[in-house]
């Protein structure tokens, strides 16, 4: 008997089954998926399955199950409104929209003045309107962070921090597009920088670079640092805080949200604290927290201020007879070099604090180094209020400040290359 022979019909697109298809497309990417429209009627169809747009919706987009009921759309449609509105942002979007949500979310029940000081987003001929004013473009990521909220107003406190000190204050604003189009610099030293911030205290701001120019990266961001040993007013050094207006942004986003940066009387204080930086004598425990000025800073000549706030906390498990009362500090400053100069005075700020169990004490002071960093340490002397005769020590943790990186002008460089040598420069750069 002759064998049968069985035919076996070919497998086409059209013939595999609709789950493993849908399982396929869901691990594509939206460009992937709209190319697959175009490669048959069935992908075409399958390609528009609803449930497959809600990862694209809420991976570039943020846009919850809340938000989509709401809107009463399906995803896919919720996905392409969006896209013909802030589609040129897609790859920005999500980590901009993000920190904006969740800084907004942080600050309402800490802050509401400082959120309600937000302006709303602005248009996209807006935007660009500013680009043909400056002649220049805008950073995308700029551009997107501004679509969500146009700066604020002008008022105290300012959404990127603030700083107190006995004599100094600064609280700075973000500006709104227009006002920071104003601002728009096309002289020497900081040509084609436009500001994000202000501070209508001291006239502060931290620039973004929209060209590259004068030694300036292209969308870095930093504070301007006139070199107050040139007379040429284009020598200015700058201290970069950012490398890109997302960075900027989500880090100092990320410092705020995490209590990174304390909340005092409703403002952010930019503080940073090093957890390790803890000491504890007996019931009591101090912790220090620092920050580095540049507006009272500078790196020509080289002169760099720093801020510090020490809190002291008795616990609140210590006996009522441990009160005691601050009475002198000693304080052990050591700068990059190793130079080391020892200061020894009565109290803290003018002031002889009293420690009893389940309170603190806090104050502010500062110091400068002639060196980029460097570290402070020391002991406070105490008396027990009820045994005056009985002191001790209470030590105060090693604690470090190093300004940001710096760069020094161009103006500046092209001076040492005429005039020293090589060596010389980069002893002055390090």
């Amino acid at each position: 008997m002759a064998a049968m022979e069985t035919e076996t019909a070919p497998l086409t697109l059209e013939s595999l089954p609709t789950d493993p298809l849908l399982l396929i497309l869901s691990f594509l990417d939206y460009r992937d998926l709209i190319n697959c429209c175009y490669v048959s009627r069935r992908l075409s169809q399958l390609s528009s399955h609803d449930p497959l747009w809600r990862r694209h919706c809420k991976k570039y987009w943020l846009i919850s199950e809340d938000e989509k009921t709401q809107k009463n759309q399906c995803w896919k449609s919720l996905f392409i409104d969006t896209y013909s509105d802030v589609g040129r942002y897609i790859d920005h979007y999500a980590a901009i929209k993000k920190a904006w949500d969740d800084l907004k979310k942080y600050l309402e029940p800490r802050c509401p003045r400082m959120v309600l000081s937000l302006k709303e987003g602005a248009r996209e001929e807006d935007l660009d309107a500013v680009e043909a004013q400056i002649g220049c473009k805008l950073p995308d990521d700029y551009r997107c962070s501004y679509r969500i909220h146009n700066g604020q107003k002008l008022v105290v406190p300012g959404l990127l921090g603030s700083m107190a000190l006995s004599n100094h204050y600064r609280s700075e604003d973000l500006l709104d597009v227009d006002t920071a189009a104003g601002g728009f610099q096309q002289r020497q030293g900081l040509k084609y920088c436009l500001p994000l911030t202000f501070c209508i205290h001291t006239g502060l701001s931290q620039y973004i670079a929209v060209e590259a120019a004068e030694g300036r990266n292209k969308n870095e961001v930093f504070y301007q640092c006139p070199d107050q040993m040139a007379r040429n007013p284009a020598a200015i050094d700058m201290f970069i805080i950012g490398a890109t207006f997302t960075d900027w942004f989500t880090s100092y986003v990320n410092n705020v949200v995490s209590g990174g940066f304390p909340i005092i009387r409703d403002q952010i204080f930019r503080y940073v604290h090093d957890p390790e930086c803890v000491a504890t004598t007996g019931d009591i425990t101090v912790s220090v927290s620092t920050s580095f000025l540049p507006e009272l800073s500078s790196v020509h000549p080289p002169h760099y201020f720093f801020t510090y706030r020490i809190r002291i906390e008795m616990s609140k498990d210590a006996l009522p007879e441990k009160a005691c009362q601050l009475d002198s500090r000693y304080w052990r400053i050591t700068n990059a070099k190793g130079d080391v100069e020892e200061v020894q005075g009565p109290g803290v700020v003018g002031e002889f604090p009293i420690i009893s169990p389940g309170r603190v004490y806090e104050y502010t002071s500062c110091t400068t180094f002639s060196t980029t960093s460097g570290y402070m340490e020391g002991y406070y002397t105490f008396h027990f209020l009820y045994f005056k005769d009985k002191i001790f020590n209470v030590a105060i943790p090693r604690f470090h400040m190093a300004c940001p990186t710096f760069r020094v002008s161009i103006a500046r460089l092209g001076y040492l290359m005429t005039n020293v040598t090589v060596t010389p420069i980069l002893e002055t750069i390090m």
